[in-house]
């Protein structure tokens, strides 16, 4: 859980987010149990006022890029400003892993 708090953490001190959720994917996927590599992030934030979808998606990168370095090998990323996600309210389901066995 330590790479998760460690995210958690960041996107929290960058963003002052409305809404943060951080989602440990990893047992969906062919990993060890236990494993911290695929994440979903739900981030709503005004700081995202009048960007493009993908300047938000660049900042979270750079922001998290020693973990996308250290291990962690994919992030989900569903981004809102507090407008947008009043209409939307949720973030889609993650779909399976076509890779996972069992």
């Amino acid at each position: 859980m330590q790479v998760q708090q460690t995210i958690e953490n960041k996107l929290t001190a960058a963003f002052t987010p409305d809404f943060l959720q951080v989602l440990n994917e990893s047992d969906m996927h062919a990993v060890p149990a236990d494993s911290e590599t695929h994440f979903k992030l739900v981030i709503v934030s005004d700081l995202f006022e009048g960007m493009r979808a993908v300047q938000r998606h660049q900042r979270v990168y750079q922001l998290l890029s020693a973990e996308l370095a250290g291990g962690v090998h994919a992030l989900a990323l569903h981004i809102f400003t507090p407008d947008e996600w009043r209409e939307q309210e949720s973030a889609p389901s993650s779909p399976a892993c076509m890779g996972k066995n069992g």
